[in-house]
C-alpha cells in the first residue's frame, strides 16, 4: 500500500476516536459529573475523583498507547474496575458503562479480552448499582445487559467483517502477486521473442547475405577459373574481403566487438561503398545518387545501409535486372532512399519474404516507414523513408 492511502485510512481511525472521545465526554463524564452535583461529602468527591482518574488514564493510553506504565489491555482492567465503583457512587451507572462499551473492543489485543472484559464491567456496574440501592435498579440491570449483548453481537459482527476484509484482502493480495508474477514472465517471454526476432534481423541482413554473395562468387569463381584466371582471381578477393565482414559482424551479434561493424564515414560514402561492391560481384550498371551533404546519425546510417543491402540482395536473386538506380534525398523533416530496378518485377501482394518484413521493421523503429512498387515486367521501387523532425 502507497504512503497516500495509509494517510487516509490513518487520518480516519484519529477522526473516528476524536468524534468518540467527543461523545464519551459529553455523554458519559458529563452526566455522571452533574449527576453528583447536588450530593456532597466523600461520596461525591470520591466519584470526581474516579471520573478524573479515568480520563486521565483513557488520555494516557489513548495519546501513548506504547507507554510502559499503562499498556491498554491494563487500562481496561482498570476501565472495568472504575464502572465497577461508579455504579454505587452517585452520578454512576448504567449511562456511564453504555457510553464506555466501545473501548473494551477499541483497546482490547482480541475478541475473547473484549467479550471478559466488557462482560465483568457489566457485571460490577449491576453489583455497584445494588449496594447503592438505587430505585431503578431493575430497569438499570436490562438497561446494562441489553447494552453488553448488544456491543457482544455488533463487536463480533463488525470482527468477523473485518476478518472477512482481511481474508478477502489476502486473496486480493495473492491474485494480485499472481498477475504480476504472470505478466512478469509474459514480460520475459516477449523480451525474449523480441530478441530472437531482432536478432533474426540482423543474421538475415548481415551474414545471411554475405553468405548468399560467397555461394554466387564462388560459383562464378569455379565457371571462369579455366576461361578468364583474371576474373577468377578477383572473384576470390571478394570472396575473402566478404568472409571477412562477415567475421566482423559475427564478433558484433555475439557482442564481443563495443559497436556495430560499419565503418565510420557519410550515409553517402557508405552506400557508395555498397554499391561498388555491388558492381565489382555482379557487373550490373548503377546509377546513384547520393549527395555528400546528407548527415544522420550512427542508427539511421545503419538502417538505409541494411535496406540497400537488402535491396540490392534481392535484384541478385530474383531481378534479373541490368541496371539499379539508387537516389538518396534529404527532406527538411525526413531522409528518403529511393531503389529501383529494370528487373521482372513481382506482386507485392503475394511477397511473403522475411526481407521485406523486416526492413519495415527495422524502419518502424527509427519512426520511418518503407513503400514497395512493382509489378510483374516493370521492375520495382523500394522507398525508404526515415523520419527526423527537422534534426540533422
Amino acid at each position: 500500500m502507497s504512503e497516500r492511502p495509509q494517510s487516509s485510512v490513518r487520518l480516519s481511525v484519529d477522526r473516528l476516536h476524536g468524534w468518540y472521545t467527543t461523545a464519551w465526554v459529553l455523554l458519559g463524564l458529563g452526566p455522571s459529573v452533574i449527576g453528583v452535583e447536588n450530593d456532597s461529602g466523600a461520596p461525591k468527591w470520591g466519584a470526581l475523583a474516579l471520573l478524573a482518574v479515568l480520563a486521565s488514564c483513557y488520555t494516557a493510553v489513548r495519546r501513548f498507547p506504547d507507554n510502559p506504565l499503562l499498556r491498554p489491555q491494563a487500562y481496561l482492567a482498570l476501565l472495568a474496575l472504575g464502572l465497577s465503583a461508579m455504579g454505587g457512587l452517585p452520578g454512576g451507572g448504567a449511562a456511564l458503562f453504555i457510553v464506555s462499551l466501545p473501548q473494551f473492543w477499541l483497546f482490547a489485543t482480541g475478541v475473547r479480552a473484549s467479550i471478559v472484559l466488557s462482560g465483568a464491567a457489566a457485571a460490577g456496574t449491576v453489583v455497584g448499582s445494588s449496594l447503592r440501592g438505587d430505585e431503578s435498579l431493575t430497569g438499570n440491570i436490562v438497561f446494562v445487559f441489553i447494552g453488553y449483548a448488544a456491543s457482544v453481537f455488533i463487536g463480533l459482527l463488525i470482527h468477523r467483517l473485518v476478518a472477512d476484509g482481511d481474508a478477502r484482502a489476502g486473496l486480493l493480495g495473492a491474485e494480485l502477486e499472481s498477475a504480476q508474477a504472470r505478466l512478469a514472465e509474459a514480460h520475459r517471454q516477449q523480451g525474449a521473442a523480441d530478441e530472437r526476432e531482432r536478432m533474426a534481423r540482423e543474421i538475415h541482413d548481415t551474414l545471411a547475405q554475405g553468405f548468399a554473395s560467397i555461394i554466387v562468387l564462388a560459383e562464378a569463381a569455379r565457371s571462369t577459373v579455366a576461361s578468364d584466371p583474371e576474373r577468377t582471381m578477383q572473384q576470390l578477393v571478394s570472396i575473402e574481403q566478404t568472409a571477412r565482414e562477415n567475421f566482423v559482424e559475427a564478433r558484433v551479434l555475439v557482442g564481443s566487438a563495443p559497436q556495430s561493424g560499419l565503418a565510420p564515414g557519410s550515409v553517402a560514402v557508405t552506400l557508395r561503398r555498397t554499391l561498388d561492391r555491388f558492381t565489382q560481384d555482379t557487373g550490373l550498371t548503377v546509377e546513384a545518387e547520393l549527395p555528400a551533404d546528407v548527415e544522420c546519425d550512427q542508427q539511421t546510417r545503419i538502417a538505409l545501409l541494411r535496406c540497400t543491402q537488402e535491396s540490392l540482395a534481392n535484384v541478385r536473386k530474383h531481378a534479373a535486372a541490368t541496371t539499379v538506380g539508387v537516389v538518396l534525398t534529404r527532406h527538411p523533416h525526413a531522409i528518403e532512399l529511393e531503389i529501383t530496378d529494370d528487373g521482372c518485377g513481382f506482386v507485392v501482394e503475394d511477397s511473403r519474404g522475411f526481407g521485406l518484413d523486416g526492413m519495415r521493421k527495422r524502419l518502424a523503429e527509427l519512426d520511418g516507414d518503407l513503400t514497395v512498387t512493382s509489378s510483374l515486367g516493370d521492375g520495382t521501387r523500394i522507398l525508404a523513408t526515415i523520419h527526423t523532425n527537422g534534426q540533422p
